[in-house]
């Protein structure tokens, strides 16, 4: 007689995400998450690195922290404090840094510590799923600002912060992504940021700067970083090598002043991040990452190009879009009566997946008939027939688009 199998149900806390569901792979036409180009991961750079840092440095692996401490490994802080400075203006060194599991990592640190349940944040209205689903789990209350083509507009956060002052409520942070937006792809001008800044710090509201996409910027050109701009030290910047290098790496950073980074530090209890892949990074980085970062923004362009050449195409003017300045990503426009949520169903049973606007924002309406595609990873021909599908897809379930390839459809 065979036993029942444990019902570990009864002992879930209250609150518990629902079940994950089994993995069965990538669509054949997948258009979703922060997926890069496979072929431009810098492959031959990275097995030359990986065997040189171990020849030299392998021994170090038996001690926690590679003898670099708790904040990561030494040698990948210095080129990040370089680096941030050359880039975005940032003057800081090594001690200013701390190495965690990609910027995912980053969030969840930041938000134990500065928020608790019932705290209000406010953020973009359109803005990384990863943050809202978190700020939802941590009950906080989130409020949503409107974005134009330069990014946050500021008119509104500064009648939101007013507003909130009168009825005595602080909130935690100001959470923005303000170069190469994600999902918009718009980039926030110096003035913007100034702006920004000087509302912060008249209300007594830090800034917490999501920088995970800035070395995709197409022409290389970007403002400075908020951090860098900030006159009273109230900026916690984040970033990542999951776009410039690859994701599965999962490393990411957090630069903040020691006051803040040291309260971070102190709930960073994994016994440090992976160590190989900080080293690795770290050796080929130093040499490589100026030449490497062109070249990869010149394959993503392309891809960006081909996208929206193919929307062009299959969706003709029901597809809505600006051209995003950098990035990974294009926010996508459909006719109001279109829901990508149904949309996402339909077309994940054709083998397209897709990114549906409402897991994207604040405005669940808003965002009813938006998508976000990831159009880095797949090849160009899987981009040219997975937008091809897509149309089908959305012209059986919603009536549009009436022409695809340019071809008058009969319902």
């Amino acid at each position: 007689m065979t036993a029942a199998p444990f019902d570990f149900t009864p002992l879930l806390p209250a609150g518990s995400p629902t079940a994950a569901a089994k993995w069965n792979g990538l669509a054949k036409y997948s258009f979703v998450g922060g997926n890069n180009d496979p072929e431009q991961v810098p492959l031959d750079g990275l097995i030359d690195a990986i065997n040189a840092v171990l020849k030299r440095e392998g021994r170090t692996l038996a001690t926690y922290g590679l003898e670099s401490g708790p904040q990561g490994y030494r040698p990948l802080r210095q080129f990040l404090a370089a680096k941030l400075s050359r880039d975005g203006g940032i003057a800081c060194t090594a001690d200013d840094i701390l190495i965690v599991s990609g910027s995912l990592q980053a969030l969840d640190l930041v938000n134990a510590t500065l928020l608790g349940r019932g705290d209000t944040v406010i953020v973009e209205r359109d803005t990384y799923q990863g943050s809202l689903n978190r700020l939802t789990r941590l009950g906080v209350h989130t409020i949503g600002i409107p974005l134009d083509g330069d990014g946050m507009r500021i008119e509104v956060l500064a009648d939101t912060l007013a507003d909130l002052k009168r009825r005595g409520v602080t909130p935690k942070y100001i959470y923005t992504i303000p170069t190469v937006q994600n999902p918009t792809g718009t980039i926030m001008p110096e003035a913007r940021r100034l702006e920004l800044l000087r509302l912060a710090e008249q209300y007594g509201v830090p800034i917490f700067e999501d920088d995970c996409y800035a070395d995709l910027i197409w022409d290389g050109k970007r403002p400075l970083a908020l951090y860098a701009m900030t006159k009273t030290a109230n900026v916690i910047h984040i970033g990542s090598f999951s776009k410039s290098i690859a994701p599965a790496l999962r490393v990411g950073f957090i630069v903040a002043p020691w006051a803040a980074l040291s309260r971070t530090l102190a709930l960073k209890t994994d016994a440090g991040s992976g160590a190989l892949e900080q080293m690795v990074l770290a050796e080929y980085c130093t040499p490589h990452f100026g030449t490497h970062v062109p070249s990869l923004r010149r394959g993503l362009r392309a891809k960006l190009d081909t996208l929206m050449e193919a929307l062009d195409e299959q969706f003709g003017t029901t597809a809505e879009f600006e051209e995003p300045k950098g990035g990974i990503f294009l926010w996508v426009k459909l006719p109001d009566h279109v829901d990508t949520l149904k949309l996402y169903q339909a077309a994940l049973a054709a083998g397209v997946s897709i990114n549906p606007g409402p897991e994207w924002s604040t405005d669940k309406a808003y965002a009813g008939c938006r998508l976000r595609l990831c159009f880095a990873s797949p090849t160009h021909q899987q981009i040219r027939e997975g937008i091809a599908t897509l149309a089908e897809v959305c012209r059986k379930e919603f009536g549009v688009p009436t022409r695809i390839g340019n071809v008058e459809q009969r319902a």
